[in-house]
């Protein structure tokens, strides 16, 4: 009884973790995004959370080899030996890179219960590009929770709730699309890195420090190329404050703590910390952005809380759902076929 109780505090715990990293990143994002009329580069911040994800990879493989040596010889193997695994890695890299710019762009636009909940299609992505890279299957109790998470984001983004206390000129179109782009480069660099993962039994960490090498690069250029400029005036940290390197120092640890704690939990957990975070985002804009809630956000969001539970149900779950809604309703045939 001891060892369960503690097994279930501590997946509690990382459901408490992964909810408030997906919602603090939202609204300490959007604040950074609309408080100051002097902008950080938010290309900077991109490539600094890189970095800190590289060292941090870096003091995991050193745990995981258990001395430094070790550790050098995994690097010179895998890294300075292995140029063809790099370019390999550089593909989830632009793609990661592209994601999480985007995520500036969106929030610039949109209010971060907004964002919260539109960027939940990411998972109908992510569940397509499963099915056509990966050749797996869906059950259709996921397939119908995939089409009423679509329908849920249609109604948030259908009339969009306003937020009284962002002075800011905002472009909710062009928050949408960049939406829209970051949950496409969601789903096929996720996909695409499993897929190099399950290739081989190259170390996780291994495959991070690949990721990220080429990640700086990519982020670097993206500086160059669009803040090169400015950033030779004004400074690489120009405009950061304690919220910014807020920013930063959740994007940099969120994935991977995610990544890490997500075989400690099941996908039925990880549905009910997206829709708690969806639930802490809206609670913090209305205290701190003034959004006024409307009806067709809260009947949008209801509906994508619930197709996410929905989608994460083991699968001889959806089916004992599925046949005891067929006994109950003689429509049941509609279903089955």
């Amino acid at each position: 009884m001891a060892s369960e109780s503690v097994s279930v505090l501590f997946k509690l715990y990382c459901l408490t973790v992964m909810t408030l990293i997906a919602a603090t990143y939202t609204v300490a994002l959007r604040y950074t995004r609309t408080v100051s009329t002097e902008l950080y580069f938010s290309t900077t911040a991109v490539c600094l959370a890189e970095i800190i994800k590289l060292l941090l990879s870096l003091i995991m493989l050193v745990r995981e080899t258990g001395d430094v040596g070790r550790c050098r010889a995994a690097l010179v193997t895998h890294i300075f030996r292995s140029p063809k695994e790099l370019l390999k890695l550089s593909v989830p890299s632009v793609v990661y890179a592209i994601q999480n710019n985007m995520a500036f762009v969106a929030l610039s636009n949109l209010d971060a219960a907004v964002y919260q909940v539109t960027y939940q299609l990411k998972i109908p992505c992510t569940a397509l590009c499963t099915v056509l890279m990966l050749n797996r299957s869906l059950s259709r109790l996921q397939w119908f929770s995939v089409f009423m998470l679509c329908a849920g984001v249609t109604l948030v983004q259908w009339t969009p709730p306003h937020s009284t206390k962002v002075q800011v000129e905002q472009n909710p179109f062009l928050g949408f699309m960049a939406i829209a782009v970051a949950v496409l480069c969601s789903g096929f660099a996720g996909v695409y890195f499993e897929k190099v993962l399950k290739s081989s039994d190259t170390s996780l960490w291994v495959r991070n420090i690949q990721m990220y090498l080429s990640g700086i690069a990519v982020t670097l250029m993206g500086v160059y190329m669009t803040d090169g400029a400015r950033v030779l005036e004004k400074g690489f940290f120009y405009g950061y404050t304690p919220w910014v390197c807020l920013v930063v120092f959740l994007a940099s640890v969120g994935g991977m703590y995610t990544s890490v704690v997500v075989k400690y939990t099941d996908n039925i957990m990880k549905g009910f910390s997206a829709a708690a975070a969806i639930v802490l985002s809206t609670v913090a804009s209305v205290l701190l952005f003034g959004l006024q809630i409307t009806l067709t956000f809260i009947s949008g969001a209801l509906l994508v809380c619930v197709s996410i539970y929905l989608y994460g149900l083991p699968k001889q779950d959806t089916t004992k759902v599925m046949k005891a809604g067929a006994e109950q309703d003689d429509t049941h045939k509609l279903i089955s076929v």
